[in-house]
């Protein structure tokens, strides 16, 4: 897979999530057991799975526009998955301590989102460390496609053939 296409595909992904979850029916409200968070604003499970408020929501929001801005070659494809890499890491591993599962309260990692959040991080990782940098911009650079053209003069002068006439090199007049 390009990276341009993961970009596309999780920054699609990501942004739906995020949308989704500012939708009042697509959420399921949070069990009792669930840890309580400072923002309640659209506290719920997306899909009855994935805890989500928000902070989060807006986290998935931005985290989607910026996977199709990289996909569409305004940032760097390569960069992008390097940074969800290290992102969706530290907030799985956030997700699995108690202390930390919140946020310090801004917003739910705990459930379902350790293990989206730890699948995204490898795949992110693989995406974005699988070849240099630079190869994944190739893309982007200009390429002149057309012939180099050789002036007549120039042609006649060293005996080519003039290239409107084939008669051998010399032209009728």
């Amino acid at each position: 897979m390009a990276t341009s296409t993961f970009a596309f595909i999780f920054g699609f992904g990501y942004l739906v999530a995020g949308l989704l979850g500012l939708v009042p029916v697509m959420l399921a409200p949070p069990p009792v057991d669930a840890p309580p968070t400072h923002f309640t604003m659209l506290y719920g499970y997306l899909f009855g799975l994935f805890p989500v408020n928000i902070v989060h929501s807006a986290m998935n929001i931005a985290i989607g526009a910026w996977g199709l801005v990289a996909w569409s070659g305004r940032a760097s494809s390569a960069t992008y998955a390097r940074v969800l890499t290290v992102l969706f890491g530290v907030l799985s591993v956030m997700g699995m301590l108690p202390v930390l599962n919140t946020t310090f309260g801004l917003m739910p990692l705990n459930g379902h989102d350790i293990w989206l959040h730890a699948l995204t991080a490898l795949v992110a990782a693989y995406v974005g460390w699988r070849e240099p940098a630079a190869l994944h911009d190739r893309r982007h650079l200009v390429r002149d496609r057309r012939q180099r053209m050789i002036p007549v003069a120039y042609e006649r002068r060293f005996g080519l053939a003039d290239r409107r006439e084939h008669l051998g090199g010399m032209s009728v007049a």
